[in-house]
């Protein structure tokens, strides 16, 4: 079964916040931090993965990504710190 993910990229501790959706997380993660997606993410540096969840359904992903980017800033930083209190880069986490 495949499995899509709901993340939440940053530039740096508070800084700015992106959410995508993908069904390749590491390759994902790896097009943003070397700059091959082009527009918001590469203009602010975002690029540390802060944040993420897993789905059975690229429906039930896009519905969480969707509720998220409504959600005003604050409970977006809530969500990273309650999983993610250093706000670590949890790409290399993945790497094994």
């Amino acid at each position: 079964m495949k499995q899509y993910y709901v993340y939440i990229l940053f530039s740096d501790k508070n800084g700015t916040l992106y959410i995508g959706v993908t069904n390749n997380l590491i390759k994902r993660v790896y097009e943003h931090k070397n700059e091959f997606v082009k527009g918001f993410t590469e203009k602010y540096k975002v690029n540390k993965l802060g944040y993420f969840e897993k789905y059975n359904s690229i429906e039930e992903a896009i519905k969480r990504e969707k509720q998220l980017k409504n959600w005003k800033r604050e409970w977006k930083v809530s969500l990273i710190e309650q999983n993610n209190s250093e706000w670590e880069d949890l790409y290399y986490s993945l790497l094994g």
